[in-house]
């Protein structure tokens, strides 16, 4: 079922400020909702310091920069608590970090990067996907920025998988299985063999571990049962189609946009039935 969005604004930045105005105007401490989003978001919600830091993860303190400890050391110390000051925390949280989920597909998205940066820029794998994806800049190419509609167009893709190296083709196979048994609606019974094989072809094809990467080899407890079920893909498709909108509106911004896009979610569901009938009396001339 789609989102509902109850606010949107276009003029606000993604800062610790704004996002203190959001959740004091939405109420959140009433709720106490979930909380499912970019990573970015999320390090606001808490208080922590974005960017590439040496304390990322908001659950223990993995270090981001020891990078022969990553594929070897998966359990670090836990983060105790959310002292200004320490551990990349400058603010006070807004949110409770029990409240706060892991995102499956920044998760998917970010696998997907570290896996064609790790490509051999000069194998076969790496310009089909250049033939492939015409319409992308090599800059983006290069640093492995894929969306979701075109991660499951390679999934398909059988000419994309023969022309990978043997230990890209090991590392595409884990990949597959962990976006198909593990982040997405249906968990596997075989998950954790899947997320090891997964780190372990990581591995052997040269990848960087990232915070994305480290959720899934020290967290993985900490998923929910389904993580279809919490997925943040909703919110993802809201900011497409949002887009649209802004457009249509051409600055004129306001509370009825909101509405015409709540509208035009009820209007595209196949099985909902449109009652209204025109009242308008046309006639034939001769």
């Amino acid at each position: 079922m789609a989102s509902v969005p109850i606010g949107h604004s276009v003029q606000l930045t993604e800062s610790y400020k704004n996002m203190k105005v959001l959740i004091n105007t939405i109420k959140y401490s009433n709720h106490n909702w979930l909380i499912c989003g970019d990573l970015k978001v999320v390090c606001l919600l808490l208080g922590m310091q974005g960017g590439y830091t040496i304390y990322p993860c908001f659950m223990c303190l993995w270090d981001s920069r020891a990078d022969s400890l990553h594929y070897k050391q998966k359990d670090w110390p836990s983060r105790e608590a959310f002292q200004i000051g320490c551990h990349n925390v400058v603010a006070q949280p807004l949110v409770p970090p029990k409240n706060v989920l892991l995102p499956p597909l920044h998760i998917k998205l970010g696998l997907m990067k570290n896996f064609v940066k790790a490509l051999n820029k000069e194998g076969q794998a790496f310009k089909y996907l250049l033939q492939k994806f015409p319409q992308i800049s090599d800059a983006k190419l290069h640093a492995g920025i894929f969306d979701g509609p075109q991660i499951r167009t390679l999934l398909k893709d059988k000419h994309f998988y023969t022309n990978m190296e043997a230990s890209e083709q090991e590392a595409w196979r884990a990949f597959s299985k962990v976006i198909d048994g593990f982040l997405g609606n249906k968990r596997s019974s075989e998950y954790i063999s899947h997320v090891n094989e997964l780190m372990k072809s990581f591995e052997k094809m040269g990848a960087r571990m990232s915070i994305k990467m480290h959720f899934l080899q020290s967290h993985l407890d900490y998923f929910p049962a389904n993580c279809g079920d919490y997925s943040e893909e909703q919110g993802e498709r809201f900011h497409q189609d949002i887009k649209t909108m802004e457009t249509r509106y051409q600055g004129r911004w306001d509370i009825n946009m909101l509405a015409d896009y709540c509208w035009c979610l009820k209007r595209n569901e196949p099985t909902s039935l449109h009652k209204r009938k025109s009242s308008r009396t046309s006639f034939l001339g001769k």
